[in-house]
């Protein structure tokens, strides 16, 4: 139990630093809600359904890439201004790395879902469905987007984090299509072997 409290104070620590001195703070609590959901939510099913340690690590690693763009906006963060500049390129494109997160980490979500409650069986199927189910995630987080913005005018503007760009939108869906791609390739058999683990330990 531990090991789990420690994710739970990384997270609290990062959760915190994040909300001091942010770019705004209407930004900021956008950005941050998320993961704030995610902590409640893992919280009230622990019990009686516990993720393997892999999944709970790489949600918070997801959550700290949240809490960096909400303290800065998407647009903003310094390494990425930097990278910028180095490469000569058009924008900061830190948000990428939140999308391609976006993909990445709740295919494990996914994917564990569906081989532990066996929704899918193992294959090429429970692949396709988990990169499918991450990508229309994806597709329903860029209509939040579109729904905040029109409500909340031009504040949402550094939530939506476009930077001019006109195929914004669905290179964000793309990015989190290619993480869900990445993870089911690269942590299949990692993911697999915890499942094991976990499964033989009740």
């Amino acid at each position: 139990m531990k090991k789990y409290w420690i994710l739970i104070v990384l997270f609290l620590i990062g959760l915190i630093l994040s909300g001091i001195n942010p770019h705004d703070y209407f930004t900021w609590f956008l950005e941050i809600f998320p993961g704030i959901i995610g902590l409640i939510v893992l919280t009230f099913t622990f019990k009686k359904f516990r993720f393997t340690y892999l999944t709970y690590f790489l949600i918070l690693v997801h959550c700290y890439i949240l809490f960096v763009g909400g303290h800065y906006t998407y647009a903003e963060v310094p390494l990425f201004d930097w990278i910028k500049e180095v490469f000569n390129q058009s924008r900061n494109n830190y948000d990428k790395v939140g999308h391609f997160a976006q993909g990445f980490v709740p295919a494990l979500i996914v994917r564990e879902l569906f081989v532990r409650h066996k929704i899918v069986k193992t294959g090429v199927w429970l692949s396709v469905l988990t990169i499918c189910t991450c990508t229309t995630l994806s597709v329903l987080y860029e209509f939040l987007e579109w729904f905040v913005a029109i409500a909340s005018g031009q504040s949402a503007e550094a939530f939506l984090g476009t930077q001019g760009y006109v195929w914004d939108t669905q290179s964000d869906m793309l990015y989190a299509m290619i993480g869900a791609t990445c993870m089911i390739i690269f942590f299949s058999k990692i993911q697999n072997k915890q499942i094991e683990k976990i499964t033989n330990n009740k």
